[in-house]
């Protein structure tokens, strides 16, 4: 492992006198009475390393011992690498898997262990449903909802770890509370009094089996963050000094877990019985399922060390993002060992500007066009990047904390999503609510209709404003309206999108009031339609760029689109031009494009015969006055959309004159020799010449604008 590597090699070596290594093999080995099974092996090599890393052994001697050991056992297989990175690019999965068949076998046979918990909860919840059936009954629900909202949000916030995590998780399901649920229950703070660190220092003791003093010394005596999982220490490596950050799980938090998630699923079938009753399919057993297998990969630490040397692997080679290291040899379920960053939270700009720097706006675009990419490009994302798991260090770097919340988004949900935001643009609710049921959230034997009418009715006076006003808040807001009255199901990795952007844009707005995610996020999106080849990307763009059936002329190009997609991406930095003019002549060139081609060329001959117009105009302008053109002179729509098109296509984006023209001189061979471009640019020359000529004669004869040559 890395860490021992490079543990070994800052130690100073020594060679110990046979007795104290017979002794270290003696204790360390003592722990294995009879055969050795997979897991005292693994015990047992760990132990040797971190000897080996406080320099109590030698280099090199924890692996010469532990083959010692494998020889002499007949049964021994081969042991797993010991990094804690899964061999895939998705979430790991925990070690100790949720699995509530079993829970509920073996939770059945312990009432004594739920009953109590369940009198616990049953009272606070129970007088909470009473107060909300009253409401209901004198018809003043939706009237006292915001103060039962706050209600549930204290109950909630009363009641312990996997209770207060589950109404986290209910923050963002729109699709089963309303707003005013939601937004109280966003406000519930992840935080409980520390436990005695004797307790946490047992634990460490249990995991690496030797006591924590012999590992590490604490920089601070007292947990500097206390959650309902666990508890945080800064703490400093024996071996060699390095500062870290020591995550210690609470005593008994799997166990405490367990039992209320046997208490909430027990309930869940039953609310789901009733609702039936009611005519609302919804399948409540399910979510507390997929809650469940949510908190158990946040339990496990040795999860969450592999989701982090992940995130590390994958996005730590940005430009200003930086991602801790791991100490995997000091990680377990229920430890965690990561590198201590000194930084600030993105919220304190003063501290920002102080110690990074830099504006705190330029970091929340790099959090912002980072997430992008981690959902969009990869799908492994971090899902929950509020401000206490963001800092800004002194390098003026972006760092990431806490791995516990990620989550995973297939190739084809990404283009769907992609796809999504096109019809949003488009406002075509049918194709969106039929996207809707691709991709699950809504059952295919539901009558579409009343549910496209219902995204025509609230969607309108969110996106009537321009792109770059959208706020996400408020399309979430009118979207969860919907998907609470029509019977949709989102899916977890649905769910952590939306808590993602949520939290994202809350996050940049407190930096820079007028931010919004949809303006930093389109730039992104136009570069993905115009630049990737997939087919349901390829689909997505013809969507956007040409009119459907029963709107003017039904495949008429919306140049103006084409226009904004270009200089929107000509704003990301990996925007490849080249590879778009590439993809756009592809479909040119094609059967498909012959429809597009006729309204392009006839584009180009309207353009050039203005544009020479234009450049005529402002050249006579120029010779009348005996001077040179002037920048107002060239101010003209024709010359003004032509430099737009140059700062589309520019590299690095926005510098005019800086084409790289070796990019594009393949895409030029390759229209140059194709027999379809070929006739198209004699077309258009011959168009543009005769106008020319014509333009010409009216004008040597003087003849008033729009007669023929002849007249």
């Amino acid at each position: 492992c890395f860490f021992v590597v490079t543990l070994s090699a800052r130690c100073k070596a020594f060679n110990p006198p046979q007795t104290i290594v017979a002794r270290h093999r003696s204790r360390l080995w003592s722990t294995v009475d009879g055969p050795v099974d997979s897991s005292s092996r693994r015990l047992r090599r760990a132990r040797l390393r971190l000897a080996e890393a406080q320099g109590r052994l030698a280099p090199g001697a924890a692996d010469r011992m532990s083959k010692e050991a494998e020889q002499s056992d007949s049964s021994l297989q081969a042991l797993p690498p010991p990094s804690l990175i899964r061999d895939t690019s998705r979430v790991a999965e925990p070690e100790v898997a949720y699995d509530s068949e079993s829970a509920e076998a073996r939770l059945w046979r312990q009432p004594l262990l739920w009953l109590r918990r369940n009198m616990e909860l049953f009272f606070p919840l129970a007088g909470f449903v009473l107060r909300v059936a009253q409401d209901l009954q004198q018809g003043k629900e939706e009237e006292r909802r915001p103060q039962r909202a706050r209600e549930c949000q204290e109950i909630i916030a009363s009641l312990g770890p996997a209770i207060i995590k589950g109404g986290q998780a209910l923050a963002s399901r729109p699709d089963l509370l309303p707003k005013e649920y939601l937004v109280e229950l966003q406000r519930l703070q992840d935080r409980l009094p520390p436990f005695p660190k004797e307790a946490a220092f047992e634990i460490v003791r249990q995991e690496l089996g030797v006591p924590f003093d012999e590992v590490f010394e604490l920089v601070e005596p007292e947990p500097i963050a206390a959650a309902s999982i666990g508890q945080v220490f800064k703490g400093r490596l024996v071996a060699n000094g390095d500062l870290v950050a020591i995550k210690i799980q609470r005593p008994g938090c799997e166990e405490i877990i367990s039992v209320d998630l046997y208490i909430m699923r027990w309930y869940a079938g039953l609310l789901t019985w009733l609702l039936e009753k009611l005519g609302r399919k919804i399948n409540l057993v399910s979510v507390i399922d997929d809650f469940g297998e949510l908190i158990y990969r946040e339990i496990d630490y040795t999860a969450e060390a592999s989701n982090a040397q992940l995130f590390g692997d994958l996005y730590a080679q940005i430009p200003d993002v930086y991602v801790p290291k791991v100490y995997p040899d000091l990680s377990s379920t229920r430890i965690l060992t990561m590198e201590w960053i000194e930084g600030v939270r993105l919220v304190d700009a003063a501290a920002v500007r102080e110690i990074c720097g830099r504006e705190p706006s330029e970091l929340v675009d790099i959090l912002v066009q980072c997430s992008l990419r981690q959902m969009l490009d990869n799908g492994f994302f971090h899902a929950d990047p509020h401000a206490g798991n963001l800092l800004a260090t002194s390098e003026g770097k972006l760092c990431y904390l806490d791995f516990g919340m990620m989550s995973y988004v297939e190739t084809f949900q990404r283009y769907s999503i992609i796809e999504a935001v096109v019809h949003l643009v488009n406002r075509d609710f049918r194709a969106l609510t039929a996207l809707y049921k691709r991709m699950g959230f809504i059952p295919l034997d539901e009558d579409a209709e009343p549910i496209v009418i219902a995204l025509e009715n609230a969607l309108p006076d969110v996106l009537n404003a321009p792109v770059g006003e959208m706020n996400v808040k408020n399309v979430i807001g009118k979207l969860g309206d919907i998907m609470y009255e029509f019977p949709f199901s989102l899916p977890p990795y649905y769910i952590s999108l939306i808590r993602c952007l949520g939290v994202l844009e809350g996050l940049a707005i407190q930096v820079e009031p007028e931010f919004r995610i949809v303006s930093q996020a389109y730039p992104y999106i136009s570069s993905r339609l115009l630049t990737d080849s997939s087919p349901e990307l390829e689909a997505a763009l013809r969507q956007l760029l040409f009119l459907p059936e029963g709107e003017g002329t039904p495949g008429q190009a919306r140049w103006d689109r084409l226009e904004q997609l270009l200089g929107q991406a000509s704003e990301t930095a990996d925007y490849d031009a080249a590879l778009a003019v590439d993809k756009l002549v592809t479909y040119l060139l094609s059967p498909g494009g012959a429809s597009i081609r006729g309204q392009l060329v006839a584009e180009v001959i309207q353009g050039a015969d203005e544009l020479g117009a234009e450049a005529m105009h402002v050249l006579e302008k120029a010779l009348l006055a005996q001077r040179l053109p002037t920048e107002d002179d060239l101010a003209t729509p024709r010359l003004a959309t032509l430099t737009k098109l140059a700062n589309a296509l520019a590299s690095p984006p926005g510098s005019v004159g800086k084409l790289e023209i070796a990019k594009f001189l393949p895409i030029l061979q390759r229209v140059s020799t194709e027999p379809i471009s070929r006739q198209a640019g004699i077309d258009i020359a011959a168009a543009v010449a005769e106008r020319a000529i014509s333009r010409g004669i009216r004008r040597l004869f003087a003849l008033p604008e729009g007669l023929g040559a002849v007249e």
